[in-house]
């Protein structure tokens, strides 16, 4: 499936949830791979924050991005909005410190997106795909998140607050399609008890009945409560038993896990992808998201760097086989690093490298420990550029290739006689009077044992 933004802007206004302040939403579409970001405009030069569970700095009562000084608080239902609408690349303005709560849901936010319509872009999307079992606990154990194969996207959650007016609730999502009627209209709750507390830790400055569900699970003394909805600016609050606070009507008997599972989705856009997997959850709040968010980026990241190593065949005919590579490259033996090219395009080259216990430099090389060199690789892999850069320009006789810079270059593992290297060198960018700027990677197998960035100047021999 490609990348969607929206095709029009969007505006929403609200309050904050904890900070009670006015604010104002407005959406933009966006480029290809610009993904989810912020940006506030209230500040100055409008810092922009990313929807990146690096950026994460709080979980108290929802999740908080941060930058510096400036920061984005309450970003969940907004992004779960997002992601059940399949939106990859957006530009959200916001003027103030938090989104609005709006009705403690994600369905005006919903409803601000189909607005603004949906759009579908010229590049495929972005997916985090679960290939084995990812499991995490909290510290305490009772708060688990597990992610499993699977060919789509579920969600399951489960709540248990040890509270006999709420109990134990499953949510389960099958398909993000039933989001929108199942999922957007449940609202956030809280316990009347926990008010008080909120309130001092200058929280709920903006909590409403009419954008959150209070749950009574004690009943409060006339004074008791009388006090408290002084102190919030709530009177008139009255309980005449155990249940849900001025007899609200649930939309669903399992409104709150219904909301828990809303929350979940909203954190894990985190990630920065789709993800295609099935998600288990038990007793999941802000902070534990957020960890396993962590967990899912970090194994997001791995694969994502593995579907960037090239597809070694050795019986497959190569590209440039070592007699037309000769043809290329002025160097010859004992300098010649390349015996093969098998992939060609207009900005990346694959080479291949057999690395064997007759070369020259094992002789000397750590005797009785033979070790390919590092210094070598990076050689190689700079003839293997070179091939591209000769490729691409019009006359391909009689050229020479200098370094001029080598950065951020690391040796991850050894490289031994009998291991196959395979390099890929990808153009940073254009190539502008013979300078080349690459970076390059090289694998053994399905390792990386070594990358960097290199420029190289191409002079034509006088």
């Amino acid at each position: 499936m490609n990348q969607q933004t929206i095709k029009s802007t969007a505006q929403l206004t609200g309050v904050g949830l904890h900070t009670g302040q006015a604010v104002s939403l407005e959406f933009h579409p966006a480029e290809v791979n610009h993904g989810i970001k912020f940006r506030r405009v209230d500040v100055e030069e409008m810092p922009i924050l990313k929807a990146d569970v690096g950026l994460v700095d709080s979980t108290t009562r929802g999740t908080c991005l941060k930058s510096g000084e400036v920061e984005v608080h309450t970003v969940e239902h907004l992004l779960s909005a997002l992601v059940a609408c399949g939106i990859d690349n957006i530009l959200i303005d916001v003027n103030g410190p938090e989104i609005p709560i709006m009705d403690g849901s994600a369905k005006l936010f919903i409803e601000a997106i189909e607005h603004a319509g949906i759009e579908e872009q010229d590049a495929e999307a972005d997916y985090f795909v679960v290939e084995e079992p990812i499991f995490y606990k909290d510290d305490d154990g009772e708060t688990e998140l597990i992610a499993l194969p699977y060919d789509g996207f579920q969600v399951t959650t489960m709540i248990d607050f040890n509270s006999k007016v709420l109990g134990t609730q499953h949510a389960h999502l099958n398909t993000l399609d039933e989001f929108k009627s199942e999922i957007a209209p449940c609202r956030t709750f809280v316990f009347l008890h926990e008010l008080e507390s909120l309130f001092d830790m200058g929280l709920v400055r903006g909590g409403d009945l009419d954008n959150a569900v209070v749950i009574v699970d004690q009943v409060m003394s006339a004074e008791k409560l009388a006090a408290l909805a002084q102190k919030i600016g709530k009177p008139g609050i009255k309980i005449e038993s155990e249940g849900v606070l001025n007899t609200t009507d649930l939309y669903f008997s399992n409104e709150p896990a219904r909301h828990k599972l809303l929350d979940v989705i909203g954190d894990l856009a985190l990630v920065g992808a789709r993800i295609k997997g099935k998600i288990i959850t038990t007793r999941p709040g802000h902070t534990s998201n957020v960890q396993f968010a962590k967990v899912l980026k970090k194994a997001f990241l791995m694969q994502k760097k593995s579907r960037n190593i090239p597809k070694y065949d050795p019986t497959a005919t190569p590209v440039y086989d070592v007699n037309q590579i000769q043809e290329l490259l002025p160097h010859r033996f004992p300098f010649l690093m390349i015996d093969k090219v098998i992939e060609v395009s207009e900005n990346h080259v694959v080479g291949i490298k057999n690395v064997t216990m007759n070369e020259h430099l094992f002789q000397g090389h750590f005797p009785g420990n033979p070790i390919f060199p590092g210094v070598l690789q990076v050689e190689a892999m700079a003839q293997t550029g070179g091939i591209l850069a000769l490729l691409l320009q019009e006359d391909q006789e009689g050229w020479d290739t200098y370094f001029l810079k080598i950065n951020n270059t690391k040796f991850k593992s050894m490289v031994r006689p009998g291991d196959t290297l395979v390099f890929k060198l990808e153009l940073m960018a254009p190539i502008k009077r013979g300078i080349v700027q690459m970076y390059g990677a090289a694998y053994v197998g399905n390792k990386l044992v070594s990358e960097g960035e290199f420029t190289a100047q191409i002079v034509k021999r006088k």
